[in-house]
Protein backbone atom coordinates (compact mmCIF):
# COMPACT_ATOMS: atom_id res chain seq x y z
CA UNK A 1 0.00 0.00 0.00
CA UNK A 2 1.35 3.80 -0.84
CA UNK A 3 1.93 5.81 2.05
CA UNK A 4 2.06 9.20 1.88
CA UNK A 5 5.95 8.73 3.00
CA UNK A 6 6.23 6.98 -0.59
CA UNK A 7 5.17 10.08 -1.75
CA UNK A 8 8.01 12.49 0.36
CA UNK A 9 10.67 9.82 -0.55
CA UNK A 10 9.91 9.86 -4.18
CA UNK A 11 7.55 11.96 -6.00
CA UNK A 12 8.65 15.41 -6.75
CA UNK A 13 6.74 18.19 -4.70
CA UNK A 14 4.70 19.85 -7.58
CA UNK A 15 1.76 19.95 -6.19
CA UNK A 16 0.33 21.04 -2.56
CA UNK A 17 -1.43 18.06 -2.23
CA UNK A 18 -4.32 17.47 0.55
CA UNK A 19 -3.52 14.75 3.19
CA UNK A 20 -5.49 12.79 1.61
CA UNK A 21 -4.90 9.21 -0.56
CA UNK A 22 -8.04 7.89 -2.67
CA UNK A 23 -8.18 4.40 -3.58
CA UNK A 24 -11.43 3.77 -5.04
CA UNK A 25 -14.41 5.52 -6.85
CA UNK A 26 -17.80 5.07 -8.14
CA UNK A 27 -20.31 7.20 -9.57
CA UNK A 28 -20.15 10.45 -7.41
CA UNK A 29 -18.52 8.91 -4.51
CA UNK A 30 -14.99 8.43 -3.88
CA UNK A 31 -12.80 6.18 -0.74
CA UNK A 32 -9.75 6.95 0.72
CA UNK A 33 -7.14 4.40 2.12
CA UNK A 34 -9.15 4.52 5.30
CA UNK A 35 -12.35 3.23 4.09
CA UNK A 36 -14.05 6.58 4.48
CA UNK A 37 -16.18 8.10 1.45
CA UNK A 38 -16.39 11.16 0.06
CA UNK A 39 -18.68 12.96 -2.14
CA UNK A 40 -16.76 14.03 -5.11
CA UNK A 41 -17.76 17.47 -6.93
CA UNK A 42 -13.78 18.23 -8.43
CA UNK A 43 -13.80 14.60 -10.40
CA UNK A 44 -10.03 15.22 -11.52
CA UNK A 45 -10.70 19.09 -11.99
CA UNK A 46 -13.81 18.24 -14.60
CA UNK A 47 -12.13 15.21 -15.70
CA UNK A 48 -14.62 12.23 -14.90
CA UNK A 49 -17.88 13.50 -16.80
CA UNK A 50 -19.64 10.66 -16.41
CA UNK A 51 -18.09 9.87 -12.68
CA UNK A 52 -16.04 7.46 -11.45
CA UNK A 53 -16.01 4.14 -13.30
CA UNK A 54 -18.80 4.00 -15.42
CA UNK A 55 -19.88 1.06 -17.07
CA UNK A 56 -19.69 1.32 -20.24
CA UNK A 57 -16.40 3.81 -19.97
CA UNK A 58 -14.69 0.83 -18.18
CA UNK A 59 -16.35 -1.68 -20.94
CA UNK A 60 -14.56 0.39 -23.45
CA UNK A 61 -11.54 0.27 -21.94
CA UNK A 62 -11.70 -3.32 -21.46
CA UNK A 63 -12.67 -4.33 -25.02
CA UNK A 64 -9.91 -2.21 -26.52
CA UNK A 65 -6.99 -2.78 -24.26
CA UNK A 66 -7.43 -6.58 -25.37
CA UNK A 67 -7.80 -5.65 -28.88
CA UNK A 68 -5.40 -3.40 -29.72
CA UNK A 69 -3.98 -0.67 -27.18
CA UNK A 70 -0.93 1.46 -29.43
CA UNK A 71 0.03 2.12 -32.81
CA UNK A 72 2.53 4.65 -34.20
CA UNK A 73 0.47 7.84 -36.05
CA UNK A 74 2.46 6.62 -38.94
CA UNK A 75 -0.39 4.63 -39.31
CA UNK A 76 -4.56 4.87 -39.31
CA UNK A 77 -6.60 3.39 -36.67
CA UNK A 78 -10.02 3.02 -36.44
CA UNK A 79 -11.01 4.78 -33.20
CA UNK A 80 -9.18 8.02 -33.98
CA UNK A 81 -11.18 8.37 -36.93
CA UNK A 82 -14.84 7.63 -35.51
CA UNK A 83 -13.32 9.80 -32.42
CA UNK A 84 -12.74 12.36 -34.79
CA UNK A 85 -16.11 12.16 -37.11
CA UNK A 86 -17.88 12.14 -33.46
CA UNK A 87 -16.50 15.32 -32.57
CA UNK A 88 -17.01 17.49 -35.75
CA UNK A 89 -20.35 15.89 -36.94
CA UNK A 90 -22.13 16.17 -33.08
CA UNK A 91 -19.94 18.86 -30.75
CA UNK A 92 -18.38 21.64 -33.22
CA UNK A 93 -20.64 20.92 -35.94
CA UNK A 94 -18.25 23.44 -38.16
CA UNK A 95 -16.55 21.52 -40.90
CA UNK A 96 -12.45 21.06 -39.49
CA UNK A 97 -10.05 18.95 -38.71
CA UNK A 98 -8.91 17.58 -35.56
CA UNK A 99 -5.24 16.77 -33.68
CA UNK A 100 -5.17 14.54 -30.97
CA UNK A 101 -2.58 15.10 -27.64
CA UNK A 102 -2.38 14.01 -24.28
CA UNK A 103 -3.42 17.08 -23.01
CA UNK A 104 -5.01 20.70 -22.44
CA UNK A 105 -1.51 22.23 -22.18
CA UNK A 106 -0.04 19.99 -25.56
CA UNK A 107 -3.43 20.89 -26.88
CA UNK A 108 -3.35 24.97 -26.26
CA UNK A 109 0.39 24.80 -27.61
CA UNK A 110 -0.94 23.04 -30.91
CA UNK A 111 -3.04 26.32 -31.02
CA UNK A 112 -0.52 28.84 -30.59
CA UNK A 113 1.85 26.93 -33.05
CA UNK A 114 -1.07 26.90 -35.88
CA UNK A 115 -1.48 30.59 -35.30
CA UNK A 116 2.10 31.18 -35.77
CA UNK A 117 1.68 29.08 -38.93
CA UNK A 118 -0.99 31.30 -40.37
CA UNK A 119 0.69 34.37 -39.89
CA UNK A 120 3.58 33.32 -41.62
CA UNK A 121 0.84 32.28 -44.38
CA UNK A 122 -0.64 35.60 -44.38
CA UNK A 123 2.29 38.22 -42.78
CA UNK A 124 2.40 42.05 -42.50
CA UNK A 125 2.76 44.38 -45.20
CA UNK A 126 6.25 44.21 -44.78
CA UNK A 127 6.37 40.56 -45.00
CA UNK A 128 7.31 39.74 -41.99
CA UNK A 129 5.59 37.32 -40.17
CA UNK A 130 2.63 37.87 -37.40
CA UNK A 131 2.97 35.94 -34.34
CA UNK A 132 1.51 37.47 -31.35
CA UNK A 133 -1.19 35.76 -29.54
CA UNK A 134 -3.31 38.33 -27.26
CA UNK A 135 -4.98 36.06 -24.63
CA UNK A 136 -6.46 37.58 -21.08
CA UNK A 137 -5.79 38.17 -17.76
CA UNK A 138 -6.66 35.57 -15.36
CA UNK A 139 -6.45 32.89 -18.02
CA UNK A 140 -4.69 29.48 -17.72
CA UNK A 141 -3.96 27.37 -20.84
CA UNK A 142 -1.43 24.96 -19.21
CA UNK A 143 2.42 24.28 -18.15
CA UNK A 144 4.22 24.17 -21.19
CA UNK A 145 6.69 26.51 -21.99
CA UNK A 146 4.11 27.87 -24.67
CA UNK A 147 0.65 27.56 -22.89
CA UNK A 148 2.46 29.24 -20.15
CA UNK A 149 3.55 32.40 -21.80
CA UNK A 150 -0.12 32.56 -23.14
CA UNK A 151 -1.85 32.47 -19.44
CA UNK A 152 -2.56 35.74 -18.19
CA UNK A 153 -1.26 34.62 -14.39
CA UNK A 154 2.08 36.37 -13.31
CA UNK A 155 2.67 33.45 -10.55
CA UNK A 156 2.25 30.85 -12.95
CA UNK A 157 5.28 32.33 -14.76
CA UNK A 158 7.77 33.18 -11.93
CA UNK A 159 10.74 31.80 -11.92
CA UNK A 160 10.50 30.38 -15.44
CA UNK A 161 11.78 33.45 -17.19
CA UNK A 162 12.39 33.95 -19.73
CA UNK A 163 9.06 34.01 -21.35
CA UNK A 164 8.09 32.82 -24.92
CA UNK A 165 8.16 35.87 -26.90
CA UNK A 166 4.45 37.04 -28.63
CA UNK A 167 2.06 37.29 -26.12
CA UNK A 168 -0.09 40.49 -24.29
CA UNK A 169 -2.65 40.25 -21.91
CA UNK A 170 -6.04 42.25 -22.07
CA UNK A 171 -8.75 42.55 -19.25
CA UNK A 172 -11.64 40.30 -19.62
CA UNK A 173 -14.94 40.89 -20.83
CA UNK A 174 -13.37 44.88 -21.68
CA UNK A 175 -14.49 45.38 -24.83
CA UNK A 176 -13.27 48.96 -24.77
CA UNK A 177 -9.65 47.51 -23.97
CA UNK A 178 -10.18 45.64 -27.34
CA UNK A 179 -10.42 48.61 -29.09
CA UNK A 180 -6.53 49.75 -29.94
CA UNK A 181 -5.14 45.99 -28.93
CA UNK A 182 -4.26 44.73 -32.56
CA UNK A 183 -1.07 45.52 -33.77
CA UNK A 184 0.89 44.76 -36.70
CA UNK A 185 2.17 41.85 -35.24
CA UNK A 186 -0.93 40.30 -34.16
CA UNK A 187 -2.15 37.17 -35.13
CA UNK A 188 -5.10 35.81 -33.35
CA UNK A 189 -6.72 35.66 -29.88
CA UNK A 190 -7.41 32.86 -27.36
CA UNK A 191 -9.77 32.62 -24.51
CA UNK A 192 -11.56 30.32 -22.35
CA UNK A 193 -15.45 31.17 -23.21
CA UNK A 194 -15.81 30.16 -19.62
CA UNK A 195 -12.13 31.08 -17.36
CA UNK A 196 -11.76 28.03 -14.74
CA UNK A 197 -8.89 27.87 -12.69
CA UNK A 198 -8.49 32.25 -12.58
CA UNK A 199 -12.09 32.18 -10.70
CA UNK A 200 -14.60 31.26 -12.34
CA UNK A 201 -15.17 33.97 -15.18
CA UNK A 202 -18.17 34.17 -17.97
CA UNK A 203 -17.57 35.75 -21.31
CA UNK A 204 -20.38 38.09 -22.09
CA UNK A 205 -22.32 37.27 -25.49
CA UNK A 206 -21.44 41.14 -26.47
CA UNK A 207 -17.26 40.34 -25.76
CA UNK A 208 -17.40 37.50 -27.84
CA UNK A 209 -19.10 39.08 -30.58
CA UNK A 210 -16.63 41.78 -30.01
CA UNK A 211 -13.89 39.63 -30.42
CA UNK A 212 -15.55 37.56 -33.96
CA UNK A 213 -15.88 41.17 -35.46
CA UNK A 214 -12.43 42.49 -34.81
CA UNK A 215 -11.07 38.94 -36.06
CA UNK A 216 -12.85 39.55 -39.03
CA UNK A 217 -11.80 43.24 -39.80
CA UNK A 218 -8.28 42.37 -39.44
CA UNK A 219 -7.92 38.67 -40.77
CA UNK A 220 -7.11 37.30 -37.13
CA UNK A 221 -7.75 33.61 -35.58
CA UNK A 222 -10.50 33.64 -33.07
CA UNK A 223 -9.52 30.57 -30.90
CA UNK A 224 -11.27 28.92 -27.32
CA UNK A 225 -9.35 26.82 -24.87
CA UNK A 226 -12.63 24.70 -23.83
CA UNK A 227 -9.62 22.66 -22.23
CA UNK A 228 -12.34 22.68 -18.59
CA UNK A 229 -15.20 23.91 -20.40
CA UNK A 230 -16.47 21.68 -23.15
CA UNK A 231 -18.35 18.98 -23.88
CA UNK A 232 -21.48 19.46 -22.08
CA UNK A 233 -20.21 20.91 -18.58
CA UNK A 234 -21.57 24.23 -19.25
CA UNK A 235 -24.98 23.11 -20.59
CA UNK A 236 -23.94 22.84 -24.61
CA UNK A 237 -21.84 20.38 -26.04
CA UNK A 238 -19.54 23.65 -26.99
CA UNK A 239 -19.18 26.33 -24.68
CA UNK A 240 -18.94 29.12 -26.69
CA UNK A 241 -22.26 28.35 -28.10
CA UNK A 242 -24.10 28.27 -24.81
CA UNK A 243 -23.11 32.30 -24.94
CA UNK A 244 -23.13 33.43 -28.54
CA UNK A 245 -24.25 30.74 -30.70
CA UNK A 246 -23.19 32.07 -34.25
CA UNK A 247 -20.18 32.81 -33.67
CA UNK A 248 -17.80 30.19 -35.73
CA UNK A 249 -14.16 29.92 -34.13
CA UNK A 250 -11.26 28.78 -35.95
CA UNK A 251 -9.64 26.61 -33.70
CA UNK A 252 -10.35 25.00 -30.29
CA UNK A 253 -8.57 23.21 -27.61
CA UNK A 254 -10.08 20.55 -26.01
CA UNK A 255 -9.07 18.02 -22.76
CA UNK A 256 -10.47 16.65 -19.55
CA UNK A 257 -14.40 15.79 -19.87
CA UNK A 258 -13.68 14.15 -23.37
CA UNK A 259 -11.83 11.29 -21.97
CA UNK A 260 -13.61 11.11 -18.70
CA UNK A 261 -10.56 10.19 -17.55
CA UNK A 262 -8.14 8.57 -19.59
CA UNK A 263 -5.22 11.10 -20.71
CA UNK A 264 -6.42 12.23 -24.02
CA UNK A 265 -6.47 16.10 -25.41
CA UNK A 266 -7.52 17.84 -29.17
CA UNK A 267 -7.25 20.91 -31.08
CA UNK A 268 -9.34 21.70 -34.34
CA UNK A 269 -8.75 23.66 -36.64
CA UNK A 270 -11.72 24.84 -39.15
CA UNK A 271 -11.79 24.21 -42.98
CA UNK A 272 -12.38 27.44 -44.05
CA UNK A 273 -10.61 28.81 -47.36
CA UNK A 274 -8.28 31.08 -46.35
CA UNK A 275 -6.57 32.65 -49.80
CA UNK A 276 -7.89 32.42 -53.49
CA UNK A 277 -5.77 29.55 -54.07
CA UNK A 278 -8.82 27.20 -52.34
CA UNK A 279 -5.88 26.21 -49.45
CA UNK A 280 -7.73 25.72 -45.97
CA UNK A 281 -6.59 27.02 -42.49
CA UNK A 282 -6.70 23.05 -40.91
CA UNK A 283 -4.30 22.40 -44.08
CA UNK A 284 -1.81 25.24 -42.81
CA UNK A 285 -0.82 22.12 -40.28
CA UNK A 286 0.85 19.53 -42.90
CA UNK A 287 3.04 16.76 -42.84
CA UNK A 288 5.80 17.38 -40.37
CA UNK A 289 4.10 20.51 -38.40
CA UNK A 290 3.36 18.61 -35.73
CA UNK A 291 3.25 15.06 -34.07
CA UNK A 292 3.08 13.10 -31.03
CA UNK A 293 3.37 9.39 -29.89
CA UNK A 294 0.65 8.82 -27.81
CA UNK A 295 -1.89 11.05 -29.06
CA UNK A 296 -5.18 9.65 -30.26
CA UNK A 297 -4.38 6.16 -29.45
CA UNK A 298 -6.84 3.15 -30.15
CA UNK A 299 -7.29 2.82 -26.77
CA UNK A 300 -8.23 6.64 -25.59
CA UNK A 301 -9.95 7.14 -28.80
CA UNK A 302 -12.00 4.05 -27.98
CA UNK A 303 -13.06 5.02 -24.16
CA UNK A 304 -13.48 8.59 -25.48
CA UNK A 305 -16.03 7.95 -27.95
CA UNK A 306 -18.48 6.13 -25.39
CA UNK A 307 -17.99 9.12 -22.90
CA UNK A 308 -19.58 11.49 -25.87
CA UNK A 309 -21.74 9.35 -26.98
CA UNK A 310 -23.31 8.99 -23.55
CA UNK A 311 -23.17 12.38 -22.81
CA UNK A 312 -25.10 13.11 -25.77
CA UNK A 313 -27.62 10.17 -25.69
CA UNK A 314 -28.15 10.81 -22.14
CA UNK A 315 -28.66 14.99 -22.84
CA UNK A 316 -26.66 14.98 -20.22
CA UNK A 317 -25.58 18.37 -20.87
CA UNK A 318 -29.52 19.41 -19.79
CA UNK A 319 -28.95 17.96 -16.32
CA UNK A 320 -26.12 20.41 -16.49
CA UNK A 321 -28.37 22.97 -16.97
CA UNK A 322 -31.01 21.51 -14.53
CA UNK A 323 -28.41 21.29 -11.99
CA UNK A 324 -27.28 24.87 -12.04
CA UNK A 325 -30.46 26.17 -11.67
CA UNK A 326 -31.21 24.32 -8.36
CA UNK A 327 -27.61 25.13 -6.89
CA UNK A 328 -28.16 28.44 -7.98
CA UNK A 329 -31.72 28.66 -6.09
CA UNK A 330 -30.74 27.34 -3.22
CA UNK A 331 -27.19 29.32 -2.22
CA UNK A 332 -29.40 32.23 -2.75
CA UNK A 333 -31.69 30.90 -0.53
CA UNK A 334 -29.50 30.95 2.45
CA UNK A 335 -28.52 34.67 2.49
CA UNK A 336 -25.19 33.54 3.66
CA UNK A 337 -22.51 36.57 4.46
CA UNK A 338 -19.75 34.78 3.71
CA UNK A 339 -21.13 33.77 0.02
CA UNK A 340 -20.47 36.80 -2.11
CA UNK A 341 -21.59 35.03 -5.61
CA UNK A 342 -22.68 31.90 -7.61
CA UNK A 343 -20.77 32.47 -11.08
CA UNK A 344 -20.15 30.18 -13.85
CA UNK A 345 -22.60 28.19 -16.31
CA UNK A 346 -23.67 24.36 -15.94
CA UNK A 347 -21.67 22.46 -14.09
CA UNK A 348 -18.29 24.53 -13.96
CA UNK A 349 -19.84 26.89 -10.79
CA UNK A 350 -17.20 28.83 -8.87
CA UNK A 351 -18.91 29.75 -4.97
CA UNK A 352 -17.23 33.23 -4.19
CA UNK A 353 -15.95 33.56 -0.98
CA UNK A 354 -15.59 36.89 1.86
CA UNK A 355 -12.40 36.49 3.14
CA UNK A 356 -12.34 38.72 5.69
CA UNK A 357 -14.94 36.53 7.32
CA UNK A 358 -12.97 33.47 6.95
CA UNK A 359 -9.86 33.00 9.38
CA UNK A 360 -7.69 31.76 7.29
CA UNK A 361 -4.02 30.47 8.35
CA UNK A 362 -0.77 33.01 7.13
CA UNK A 363 0.21 31.96 3.73
CA UNK A 364 -2.98 30.34 3.03
CA UNK A 365 -6.30 31.52 1.12
CA UNK A 366 -10.02 31.94 2.02
CA UNK A 367 -10.42 29.31 -0.53
CA UNK A 368 -8.26 26.70 0.79
CA UNK A 369 -9.98 27.21 4.48
CA UNK A 370 -13.07 26.21 3.08
CA UNK A 371 -12.04 23.70 0.58
CA UNK A 372 -10.40 21.76 3.56
CA UNK A 373 -13.55 22.24 6.24
CA UNK A 374 -15.50 20.62 3.05
CA UNK A 375 -13.14 17.78 2.81
CA UNK A 376 -13.44 16.69 6.99
CA UNK A 377 -16.90 17.16 6.03
CA UNK A 378 -16.72 14.63 3.49
CA UNK A 379 -17.01 16.78 -0.02
CA UNK A 380 -14.41 17.00 -2.33
CA UNK A 381 -13.90 20.34 -4.02
CA UNK A 382 -11.04 22.38 -5.79
CA UNK A 383 -10.26 26.26 -5.53
CA UNK A 384 -10.44 28.59 -7.98
CA UNK A 385 -8.24 31.02 -6.79
CA UNK A 386 -7.99 32.64 -3.44
CA UNK A 387 -11.76 33.58 -2.76
CA UNK A 388 -13.62 31.02 -4.84
CA UNK A 389 -13.98 27.51 -4.46
CA UNK A 390 -15.45 25.13 -7.42
CA UNK A 391 -18.29 22.89 -8.39
CA UNK A 392 -17.79 20.38 -10.77
CA UNK A 393 -19.87 17.24 -10.33
CA UNK A 394 -19.98 14.60 -12.58
CA UNK A 395 -22.67 15.61 -15.69
CA UNK A 396 -24.87 12.74 -14.51
CA UNK A 397 -24.83 14.18 -10.63
CA UNK A 398 -28.12 12.60 -9.25
CA UNK A 399 -30.76 15.67 -7.71
CA UNK A 400 -30.00 13.52 -4.52
CA UNK A 401 -25.95 14.23 -4.33
CA UNK A 402 -26.46 17.77 -5.13
CA UNK A 403 -29.07 18.15 -2.07
CA UNK A 404 -26.23 16.15 -0.22
CA UNK A 405 -23.21 18.21 -1.26
CA UNK A 406 -25.13 21.63 -0.59
CA UNK A 407 -26.33 20.34 2.55
CA UNK A 408 -22.77 19.95 3.66
CA UNK A 409 -21.75 23.34 2.37
CA UNK A 410 -24.76 24.92 3.97
CA UNK A 411 -23.65 23.48 7.24
CA UNK A 412 -19.96 24.66 6.83
CA UNK A 413 -20.73 28.16 5.43
CA UNK A 414 -22.59 29.30 8.50
CA UNK A 415 -19.96 28.85 10.75
CA UNK A 416 -18.52 31.74 8.99
CA UNK A 417 -19.90 34.79 10.36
Amino acid sequence: MSTTKDFTDHVMATYGRFPLTLVEGKGARVSDDVGREYLDFCMGIAVCSLGHCHPRLVAAIQQQAAKLMHVSNLYLNEPQGLMAKEMNEFEVQIPGKIFFSNSGAEANDGLIKSARRYGHHKPQANGKPRFEVITFQQSFHGRTLGSMAATGQAKIQQGFDPMLPGFRYLPYNDIAALENAVSDETVGFLLEPVQGEGGVHVATKAFLEALDALCKKHDLLLMFDEVQAGFGRCGQAMAWRAIAPDIKPDGISWAKGMGGGVPIGAFWLSDRTIDDSGKTLASLMGPGSHGTTYGGNPLVCAAAIEVLREIREKNLSANALHQEQRIRAEIASWKLPVITDVRGLGLLLGVGLRADLIPTPEGSTAALTVVKSLMAEGLIVPPAGPETFRLLPPLNVTDAEIDEALSIIHRTLSCFK
